[in-house]
């Protein structure tokens, strides 16, 4: 298992918080999703042999949000 920190901008409310976990969640491979409106950042807790990093960053882009490098 791995952890990835990735930095999200354009989130404004708790449905842009759900809206992020309702992207990230269905992803095979992950185990877990929290995601922080104060921080700007999802968490993610994935099996890295089923999912990556680009995978998360594309499902959040096409969802409408920014990550930041």
């Amino acid at each position: 298992m791995e952890t990835v920190i990735l930095n999200v901008q354009g989130m404004s409310c708790g449905g842009c918080v759900n809206s992020i976990k309702n992207v990230l969640q269905p992803i095979n491979g992950v185990i877990s999703v929290d995601v922080s409106l104060e921080k700007a950042q999802a968490t993610i807790e994935y099996d890295a042999g089923k999912a990556s990093v680009q995978m998360f960053k594309n499902a959040i882009e096409d969802a409408g949000y920014d990550v930041a490098s």
